[in-house]
């Protein structure tokens, strides 16, 4: 195994990870919501009049990052080794998997763990443990 240094980044890495962690932990402490982004969106679809505009805000928010990023740098370029079908059932799997679980890795991951939620550390424990395995799979048999 050997690490590409041309893409290795962890001052910005790092720099985004305290951004995450800041703005979950103002959501929680100023709104007493957890930042599951699974949990946001889904409350969209069947909203209650009083929570529609913060979780428009939010979701906004991160449409609104990807753009603002653009004004100081370009995209990096994207490159999917998949094809639509797949990506559909992808894309199909992790929303299952999110209802299965009872939240998104950003629920689990960042605010679960951080509230030391044992329910959360299985469930993250789980995602990336089928992330390992998801890996070494298209890596060695396909």
């Amino acid at each position: 195994m050997t690490i590409d240094w041309n893409h290795f980044t962890p001052w910005t890495s790092l720099a985004g990870g305290v951004l995450i962690g800041i703005a979950a932990a103002m959501l929680v402490l100023l709104n007493g919501r957890i930042a599951g982004v699974s949990g946001i969106v889904g409350g969209l679809l069947s909203p209650r009049r009083e929570e529609i505009a913060w979780r428009l805000a939010f979701v906004g928010g991160l449409l609104a990052a990807p753009l603002l990023w653009r004004l100081f740098a370009a995209f990096p370029p994207a490159r999917i080794d998949a094809g639509f079908g797949m990506l559909v059932a992808a894309g199909l799997l992790v929303g299952v998997g999110t209802r299965y679980g009872g939240g998104c890795t950003s629920g689990h991951g960042i605010c679960g763990f951080s509230r030391l939620s044992p329910r959360s550390m299985v469930a993250t424990c789980a995602f990336v443990a089928a992330g390992f395995a998801t890996v070494y799979i298209a890596r060695h048999f396909s």
